[in-house]
């Protein structure tokens, strides 16, 4: 009898082990897609085009958007309605949730890993949690005026020097938070940096936040190297003298592509890609689309820009290839897509087809379809490598 329980013992042992074995995995090539309609997300193999699981209980999802913790195991998920959610990659589950506000528009994390932060409208203004715990660390309001009135905020992105910067939709302003010191921040505010900056990114090298200006043609750039900064214009009336179109959708900047010299920018309300030169910011060209453009994401290594469309042509995806200034491939993955995200060496791309329930990954150089995957009206795409990156 002892040496039957040893031996089932030691079987016991064996198959725990090998279980153990199966589920070991690292985080670099995790990722989530966001299911906008159900409040759920799924976490995602990259490698293997599979996924792994789904997480339920996130809140409106309908704007949402993630960053990763520097060590690519947890996405911090920012809901459309106030909610910051850490989940657990490797777990495929909630760690903590909070709701933060009544109205968020994404967020970022520091670039020590340390602090996140979110983007509201209402109350307008910024958050900052510690990343560990989700305690609170700062609250940001947005005022402005001389009555005091609060302001959306936007375009919140991470900088170096564990600072975050944003822009203030209703006062036309840029806010750098400067966490430097420690938790109370320093705060630097640029005004009439132009009418209703609704959007920004900043560059891959952590120099240039450029905001996007719906109320006016134009963009406002913050150069933050410079000793003393300030808001320089940019592409002033780049669509003067020609009839508006109705906006459908504005452009997420976030996904504007710095391929190479060039940026390569959605000109809003237009069916055209801004190039610009990425010394000068000058424009250099423009390049037709079939309509009005959301997002133009670079491959990584910048020969390549993908694009996508709003309503009611957001059934198509273009590709740009960046040294002609021309159109290479065009294709219907289906109704709505939303979002566009390279592998990160580029060799794959995965597109979400919210109408659909799909997401498709493609080879980025036969532009092959490789695999499908049924997702429930997936919409952001977010893989755990842009933990490594500035402003993603």
């Amino acid at each position: 009898m002892k040496s039957l329980t040893a031996a089932l013992a030691i079987l016991l042992l064996g198959f725990c082990a090998e279980l153990q074995a199966a589920e070991l995995r690292g985080t670099g090539d995790l990722g989530i897609v966001i299911e906008r309609a159900s409040g759920s997300l799924q976490v995602i193999d990259v490698t293997q085009r599979r996924a792994l699981g789904r997480v339920q209980g996130l809140g409106d999802l309908s704007h949402a958007s993630a960053v990763f913790s520097p060590d690519q195991r947890y996405a911090f998920v920012f809901g459309r309605d106030g909610g910051l959610t850490k989940v657990d990659l490797l777990t495929q589950s909630i760690v903590k949730r909070v709701v933060q506000a009544g109205n968020s528009i994404g967020g970022a994390i520091s670039d020590d890993g340390r602090l996140v932060a979110v983007s509201n409208y209402e109350p307008g203004g910024v958050r900052v949690f510690d990343s560990d715990t989700l305690a609170p660390v700062a609250d940001i309001p947005a005022s402005y005026g001389a009555k005091g009135a609060l302001s959306k905020t936007v375009g919140l992105v991470d900088a170096p020097g564990r600072r975050f910067v944003f822009t203030l939709y209703d006062a036309g302003e840029i806010w750098i938070a400067d966490f430097s010191r420690g938790g109370d921040p320093v705060i630097t505010k640029f005004e009439d940096v132009g009418a209703l900056p609704y959007d920004a990114l900043i560059t891959g090298d952590g120099r240039h936040y450029i905001a996007g200006l719906f109320g006016e043609d134009g963009l406002a750039r913050l150069d933050l190297w410079a000793a003393a900064p300030k808001v320089e214009r940019l592409l002033d009336g780049y669509g003067r003298g020609e009839e508006k179109l109705p906006v459908y959708k504005m452009p997420h900047l976030e996904g504007w592509a710095l391929a190479g010299k060039r940026f390569m920018l959605p000109a809003v309300g237009r069916h055209e890609i801004l190039v610009v030169d990425a010394d000068t910011f000058q424009e250099v060209g423009r390049v037709p689309v079939h309509g009005q453009p959301i997002f133009a994401v670079a491959r990584p290594d910048g020969r390549q820009v993908w694009v996508n469309f709003a309503h009611p042509l957001n059934d198509t995806v273009q590709v740009i290839d960046v040294p002609s200034q021309k159109i290479v491939h065009e294709f219907k993955p289906g109704p709505t897509v939303l979002h566009l995200e390279f592998t990160p060496r580029g060799h794959e791309v995965w597109i979400s087809v919210r109408d659909s329930d799909k997401v498709e990954v493609y080879d980025t150089r036969t532009f092959e379809k490789l695999a499908e995957l049924p997702m429930a009206k997936p919409s952001g795409i977010f893989f755990a490598a842009r933990a490594q990156r500035i402003g993603l």
